[in-house]
């Protein structure tokens, strides 16, 4: 047998509903995307992260956005960001725990971009740029910034050779969930569910 009638009879294995055909199909797809398709979108994006999942509501906006800036506007005036100049950021509306976030590696930090960064005793976190001089972030639902003392992170100085990545948009609203239900059991209590 042939390579081209080889791969005719796998296809049509594939085609087949059987648990058997399913398993080789799931298998198939783990690996395509694992090999292929994620080690090519990293390439093209200029970041190890091309896609990321929010995995916590520090960026979770409670209400739209008058509310929100309503609620949230004396800690952003305090620092010179304006509502008008908020409204021109990328991501204004902020972004729940679950969405998946289309990620580039590419550019220049500016006031209102959501990065994400390194932190030294955590996974990346991803929250907005708030100042350049020196580079720090916060995340919009958080009531201030994260500081080593009580977080182990420091969002007060960031190095900017520790940025993974830019946040442009958002791909799919809340499908990360079908990665996070698997890691929600090991979380703080506190940590747990969908954001309030």
């Amino acid at each position: 047998m042939n390579l081209k009638e080889q791969i005719k009879k796998f296809w049509n294995f594939l085609k087949e509903d059987t648990w058997q055909s399913w398993l080789v199909s799931l298998i198939l797809l783990i690996v395509i995307i694992k090999f292929i398709f994620f080690p090519l979108m990293s390439l093209l994006t200029g970041t190890p992260l091309p896609l990321v999942v929010v995995e916590s509501c520090s960026m979770y906006h409670e209400s739209d956005f008058n509310t929100w800036w309503n609620s949230n506007a004396g800690w952003y005036e305090a620092r010179n960001i304006t509502k008008e100049q908020f409204k021109s950021f990328s991501l204004k509306y902020g972004f729940n725990k679950g969405d998946i976030l289309f990620v580039t590696g590419r550019g220049t930090p500016h006031i209102g971009n959501v990065i994400i960064f390194k932190a030294e005793s955590k996974y990346p976190i991803i929250h907005r740029v708030i100042s350049l001089s020196p580079l720090e972030t916060k995340g919009d639902h958080n009531s201030g910034q994260l500081t080593m003392a009580s977080y182990g992170v420091d969002e007060t100085n960031i190095d900017k050779n520790g940025i993974v990545g830019y946040a442009r948009f958002k791909v799919v609203p809340l499908l990360g969930w079908v990665k996070l239900i698997f890691f929600e059991p090991l979380k703080p209590a506190n940590e747990k569910g969908f954001c309030r």
